[in-house]
């Protein structure tokens, strides 16, 4: 088993048995999407889910695990991509947000990095150049975090609140748009 693999395995894992935010009365993760509809997801956004991205909707579920209040499902995304590539906010073509993390902070993955970098948008600043900042070199290093409880973002984390994440600069990731 190589380590894709490994990872896609221990996120199902994890997703299955997780109780992070679901309660006691909590309905099921979402069935796992089939092909056709990342196919159909890629036409409407123009750009391919990275590989491993698309594994999570295919492998594990349609969104409903992970950090905060876990992965979007696919349409979701879809939609928040189109609605934020709409606003004022000049949104990077290829990146696509995965995981509403609350008070309109999004983790999302740039879709056109060969490592699926990623990113964090939080508008709160108000000012786009502020934006921006890298929250994970790769998607796999940010599952990996999320697993393993040493993200930002975890509870368990000694990173907590204090965690200052490296601002992205605006000017370097705008020449990408």
């Amino acid at each position: 088993m190589n380590e894709t693999e490994q990872l896609l395995e221990q996120v199902a894992v994890r997703a299955r048995h997780s109780a992070h935010g679901r309660g006691e009365h909590a309905e099921p993760l979402p069935a796992p999407l089939g092909a056709g509809e990342i196919t159909r997801a890629e036409g409407i956004l123009g750009f391919a889910l990275p590989p491993l991205l698309a594994r999570l909707y295919t492998r594990v579920a349609d969104g409903g695990f992970g950090p905060e209040h876990g992965l979007l499902p696919l349409r979701q995304a879809v939609a928040a991509h189109e609605a934020q590539r709409a606003s004022g906010w000049r949104w990077p073509e290829a990146v696509l947000p995965v995981a509403d993390l609350g008070c309109a902070v999004y983790a999302c993955v740039d879709c056109r990095s060969a490592t699926a970098q990623v990113l964090l948008f939080d508008p709160n600043p108000g000012e786009p150049d502020l934006a921006w900042s890298v929250d994970a070199p790769s998607l796999a290093g940010w599952l990996r975090g999320w697993l393993d409880g040493t993200a930002w973002f975890c509870e368990e984390s000694a990173l907590g609140e204090d965690h200052d994440l490296e601002l992205f600069p605006w000017t370097e990731f705008r020449s990408r748009i």
